[in-house]
C-alpha cells in the first residue's frame, strides 16, 4: 500500500473522490478509511500504526470544521501527511484551513487548498512524492502535465476561433 487516505466523515468523500480516481489511474495502491481525530481517536491512532507497519509512504487526511485529522495523523507517523481542508457552512472552510495549515514546528503537514481542488492536488502531490523513487510514476506525471498543457492550448485555439 502506497497511500492511505483518511476522511473525517462520509460527507468528505465527494471532496476526495476525483483524487482517488487519479491515484487509481496512475496505478498507485491506496486505501480509504473514514476516521475522526475527535470522534474515534483510538481508531485513528490504530489505523496510522497499522498502515505504518504495512509500509504506507504517504497519508492524505481530509476533514472539515476543526480539521484536526491531518495534525493527529502527522503526530503519529514519520511519513509525509497531506491535509485537505473541507469547506463547511459555519466559517466557509476558514476554520479547517487554518487548523490544517497552522501546525506547530516539528510536525509538518502539507496543506492543499479547500475542497475538491485540494483533493485532486493532494493525490497529485502524493504521486509526485512517490515518483521520486519510481520512474514509471515520473513518466506518467510528465505525460499528465503535457496533457494539461495541451488542453490549455486547445482552449486558447477554441476561444480565438469564436471571436
Amino acid at each position: 500500500m502506497d497511500v492511505a487516505v483518511f476522511i473525517g466523515s462520509e460527507s468528505d468523500y465527494d471532496v476526495v473522490k476525483e483524487g482517488l480516481d487519479l491515484l487509481k489511474e496512475f496505478g498507485v495502491s491506496h486505501s480509504l478509511e473514514v476516521t475522526s481525530a475527535h470522534r474515534s481517536p483510538a481508531r485513528t491512532r490504530a489505523l496510522v500504526s497499522s498502515f505504518d507497519e504495512k509500509g504506507v509512504k504517504v497519508f492524505i487526511a481530509v476533514a472539515g470544521k476543526a480539521a484536526h485529522l491531518a495534525g493527529f495523523v502527522a503526530a503519529h507517523t514519520h511519513a509525509p501527511v497531506i491535509g485537505v481542508p473541507v469547506e463547511s457552512a459555519g466559517l466557509a472552510g476558514l476554520d479547517a484551513l487554518l487548523s490544517t495549515v497552522q501546525m506547530p514546528k516539528g510536525i509538518p503537514v502539507a496543506t492543499m487548498g479547500l475542497g475538491k481542488t485540494g483533493g485532486v492536488n493532494a493525490a497529485l502531490l502524493a504521486i509526485e512524492i512517490l515518483s521520486l523513487s519510481n520512474s514509471r510514476l515520473k513518466k506518467k506525471l510528465e505525460d499528465y502535465r503535457r496533457n494539461l498543457a495541451s488542453q490549455v492550448e486547445k482552449a486558447s485555439h477554441k476561444i480565438r476561433r469564436q471571436r
